[in-house]
């Protein structure tokens, strides 16, 4: 009974039980199969990470890896492993950005990271600091800004021709605990080529192109300081024409004829009367043979046109010479236009009272007064590159004058310079200089004789006396109507500092009483000469001369030895 009664409840244990265990088994399997899909290569040491979309292999953007030891499927499901089982948290996915990456390979399963991407810097091995497990999800971003000026014909980020670089991986989310500001487009924003904030918002977008200017503009600043324009000078001069002359002059270039004193203290404080670019002038010169006192005013740009100027003067000179003395008091006024730079013509009007004392033949000079007027106008081309040493260019003036008063007779009158470089130094001194004038007039039949030409001394012909070179009537000197007068000059260095140089010259000409080229009375007087320059003593060197006339009429008058010296303070 026993035994019969154990066999039965063994068949009966056997058939009871045989279902569960099928149940189990096929439980066990399902398990099995499940955890094996979860098994993962080996994971990288790097703790828990954030990665970039653009990571091939890597995990999506939001998705936070945790590492953790997991169990080796086994048949039992006891046997432990060093390997990670990655656990995702999946969240909302962001915005992907596009990427030139090459996607990831299909042999292998996402989460692999078995060999490193070619374009990936060596990774470091040990990280001084975990970052932070809490991680936000950066919100969506628009759509990248398109309009991205070329500055400069850089290379526009973003565009094909400019591929993103992949980031580089880091224990850090930004290295160096700042936002990532290198130059090179963010990942966040990517074609952009404007830095981003934490949340991907670019700063200061575009909104339109706006073109570069092609030629370069820049700010030029001018820093200017008021120069002395106001001159007072005390100088002197000695020359053999016109004997020992003092000189005091009060200069303004910048004068203004409109801006009258309010007060005392305009007229102290030098505001009075100046800014307009006007000059004004007033000099006294009295001498030994003769003495002059004239005020002059000139406009260079007439009511703001600067093609016109303006000029009026008076004068009072007082001369006396060897055969009578010769008072004028006058006035000028003429006005000018300059048509280029170089070449200006200008029309004038004058008038002046002529009063002739202390004839010594008053048959041949009477004494007496004339009013004199006249009209004027002359044209001038001036291409000289000094007025007072040059050495290259040419003057012209050309002059018309129609007198009218007590006497009725036409003038006209030309003057030419021409000088010529013959050699200089590499330096600009040094310079040899050739030059050649002329002085050519005629004046009418009823030409007064205080009106007429005269030659000789230092500034006609040079070897003669002071106005001793030309007609004479009783022994005194009464000009002529015609003037034809030369100079052939040549000048060169003597010193290395052109403080002192030689002239070689010689003077050529007549003056008759009407137009005529007599050989008897045609003047030649050839030369030599100093020049001494000394600044402090004035712009115009010091000359002295030595004349022999070789040819000349009987009753010239002669001198050997000319000079001239100036001084000007």
């Amino acid at each position: 009974m026993t035994n019969t009664y154990c066999a039965d409840e063994d068949a009966l244990m056997k058939k009871t039980v045989s279902p569960y265990l099928g149940l189990s088994m096929l439980v066990i399997a399902a398990l099995s199969c499940g955890c094996n899909r979860w098994i993962a290569g080996p994971a990288p040491t790097v703790g828990n990470s954030l990665f970039s979309a653009n990571t091939p292999g890597g995990a999506a953007n939001g998705t936070r890896l945790v590492s953790a030891p997991a169990t080796e499927a086994t048949s039992d499901g006891s046997e432990s492993s060093d390997r990670y089982v990655a656990r995702q948290y999946p969240s909302t996915p962001p915005y992907v950005p596009p990427t030139t990456a090459p996607p990831p390979s299909t042999t292998l399963p996402p989460s692999s990271y078995s060999q490193q991407p070619s374009p990936y810097s060596q990774q470091p091995s040990t990280y001084s600091q975990q970052p932070s497990t809490n991680y936000n999800t950066p919100p969506s971003l628009s759509s990248p800004s398109n309009n991205v000026p070329n500055y400069g014909g850089g290379q526009n980020y973003g565009s094909p021709s400019a591929p993103a670089s992949p980031p580089t991986v880091s224990g850090e989310m930004f290295p160096g605990g700042g936002f990532p500001n290198s130059g090179l487009p963010d990942s966040s924003m990517p074609g952009s080529g404007l830095p981003s904030t934490l949340y991907g918002d670019p700063v200061a977008p575009p909104t339109t192109y706006v073109p570069m200017p092609t030629v370069r503009e820049a700010d030029l600043i001018i820093n200017g300081y008021p120069a002395r324009t106001g001159r007072i000078m005390l100088g002197g001069a000695v020359n053999s024409d016109a004997g020992v002359t003092g000189q005091i002059t009060l200069d303004e270039r910048n004068f203004d004829i409109t801006r009258w004193p309010t007060s005392f203290q305009d007229l102290f404080s030098g505001t009075a009367f100046r800014g307009a670019g006007q000059t004004f002038r007033v000099e006294a010169a009295p001498g030994s043979d003769f003495d002059r006192y004239t005020i002059n005013f000139a406009d260079p740009n007439l009511f703001g046109y600067k093609p016109v100027s303006m000029s009026i003067s008076g004068f009072l000179v007082d001369r006396r010479f060897q055969d009578w003395d010769e008072q004028r008091l006058g006035g000028k006024l003429s006005f000018g236009y300059r048509i280029t730079p170089d070449l200006s013509v200008s029309v004038g009007f004058s008038g002046q009272n002529v009063e002739i004392s202390n004839a010594r033949v008053p048959a041949v000079t009477p004494n007496g007064e004339s009013d004199l007027y006249s009209g004027i106008i002359s044209l001038k081309h001036d291409t000289r590159n000094s007025p007072i040493q040059s050495s290259e260019g040419h003057y012209f003036d050309f002059s018309f004058e129609q007198a009218f008063g007590d006497f009725e007779y036409s003038r006209f009158e030309t003057e030419y310079r021409k000088y010529w470089l013959l050699a200089q130094r590499a330096d600009g001194s040094g310079r040899q200089t050739l030059s050649y004038s002329n002085q050519f007039g005629y004046s009418g039949d009823d030409t007064p004789f205080f009106e007429n030409f005269f030659a000789g001394g230092y500034a006609t012909l040079r070897g003669f006396d002071f106005r001793g070179a030309g007609p004479v009537e009783s022994g005194v000197s009464i000009g002529g109507r015609f003037k034809f007068l030369n100079t052939i000059e040549y000048m060169f260095p003597i010193t290395a500092d052109d403080a002192f140089k030689g002239v070689a010259f010689v003077d050529f000409g007549t003056v008759e009483k009407d137009i005529e080229l007599n050989s008897d009375s045609f003047r030649v007087s050839p030369g030599v000469g100093l020049r001494v320059a000394i600044p402090m003593l004035g712009p115009a060197p010091l000359a002295f001369d030595f004349a022999f006339p070789v040819n000349k009429a009987d009753t010239d008058q002669t001198q050997v030895f000319s000079f001239y010296m100036s001084l000007v303070r």
